[in-house]
C-alpha cells in the first residue's frame, strides 16, 4: 500500500496475547466464511441475473449488503448511519481510509465502487471487487475520454457510482484535497440536468485506548498485517456514515466548483461531528 502524501509514523500497535490470536482466527474465519460464501451465492445468482437484466443487477447487490452489513457484526465495529442515501442513480463521493470502508459504504445503500485497476489482481479483495460490479480506472490522462464514457454508460443505467476523490487512503484523521479529474464525466451533456452527487463523510473512532489512526491503512502498511492488527482488540471501535444532502450537478459551472462543494461537505462532517477526545 503506497501514497502520495506526506503522513506521520503509523501507529504502534501493542503485541497480541494468545487470547488475542483467538480471537483474531475467531473474527477470520466467521468473517470470511460470511464473505466468501456471500460471494459464492452472488456468483451462483449472478449467472442467471446476466443473461437476464444485462448491466442491470436488481439482485445481487441486495446480497453484496447483507454480507457487509452482518461482517461489521462478525468483526464486532459498531456502524451509525446520519442522513439519507442518495436513492436511484447517481455518484457518491466519499473520503478514504480504508479497505473497511468497503464494508462500511456497502452496509448502507447498494453501490458500485470505481476503484484503481490494481485493486483488481489483490487476492481476496480483487475478486470480491470483480464480482460486486466494481469499475476499474487506470490512472492514465490518455485514458480519460474511455474512462468517462464508461462512467457515463454506467450511470445511465441507473448506477449509483462511488469515487474516493482524495485518491488514496488516509490514517482517517484528516480530509485531503479532491482530485477534481473525474468529476469531468458528470457534466456530460447525457448526464448533467439530471445527475445528482451526494458528499458522504466517514468517522472511524479507535478502540478505547488505542492509537486514533487505528483503522486508518496508509503508507507502506501490508494488508495482512492491518487485518490482523483490525481482528485483535477485545473490544473494537464505531465508525459514523454522514449522508449529507445531494448536490445537483446543474447547479455548479464545473467540475472545480462541484469538487470543492462536496469536499466542502465531506470536510465539515468529519470534523464536527463526535470525535473521543
Amino acid at each position: 500500500m503506497t501514497t502520495a502524501w506526506d503522513s506521520s509514523t503509523p501507529p504502534e500497535h501493542a503485541g497480541i496475547r494468545p487470547i488475542g490470536w483467538m480471537r483474531v482466527a475467531l473474527r477470520a474465519v466467521t468473517t470470511g466464511t460470511l464473505v466468501f460464501g456471500g460471494l459464492l451465492v452472488l456468483l451462483g445468482v449472478r449467472l442467471i441475473e446476466r443473461p437476464v437484466c444485462g448491466q442491470q443487477r436488481p439482485v445481487t447487490p441486495h446480497i453484496t449488503q447483507f454480507v457487509c452489513r452482518n461482517a461489521l457484526r462478525f468483526l464486532g465495529i459498531g456502524f451509525e448511519a446520519k442522513g439519507t442515501p442518495l436513492t436511484g442513480g447517481g455518484a457518491v463521493v466519499a473520503n478514504h481510509t480504508s479497505w473497511l470502508d468497503i464494508l462500511v459504504l456497502n452496509a448502507s445503500k447498494r453501490i458500485y465502487f470505481v476503484s484503481k485497476s490494481e485493486v483488481a489482481s489483490w487476492p481476496g479483495i480483487g475478486w470480491l471487487a470483480r464480482a460486486t460490479g466494481t469499475v476499474f480506472i487506470v490512472r492514465d490522462p490518455a485514458r480519460a475520454r474511455q474512462q468517462t464514457a464508461l462512467f457515463q454508460e454506467r450511470l445511465l443505467s441507473g448506477h449509483r457510482l462511488l469515487f474516493f476523490p482524495e485518491g488514496t487512503s488516509t490514517d482517517g484523521k484528516q480530509v485531503l484535497p479532491f482530485k477534481t479529474t473525474l468529476f469531468q464525466a458528470f457534466f456530460a451533456q447525457e448526464l448533467r440536468d439530471t445527475l445528482s452527487v451526494q458528499p458522504v463523510s466517514v468517522i472511524y473512532h479507535a478502540p478505547t485506548g488505542h492509537d486514533p489512526r487505528f483503522y486508518g491503512w496508509w503508507g507502506d502498511m501490508s494488508f495482512g498485517g492491518h487485518l490482523v492488527a483490525t481482528l485483535a482488540p477485545h473490544r473494537q471501535g464505531r465508525v459514523q456514515v454522514i449522508y449529507h444532502p445531494p448536490l445537483a450537478v446543474a447547479d455548479f459551472a464545473d467540475r472545480k466548483a462541484l469538487a470543492r462543494a462536496c469536499e466542502d461537505a465531506v470536510r465539515s462532517g468529519h470534523s464536527r461531528f463526535d470525535r473521543p477526545t
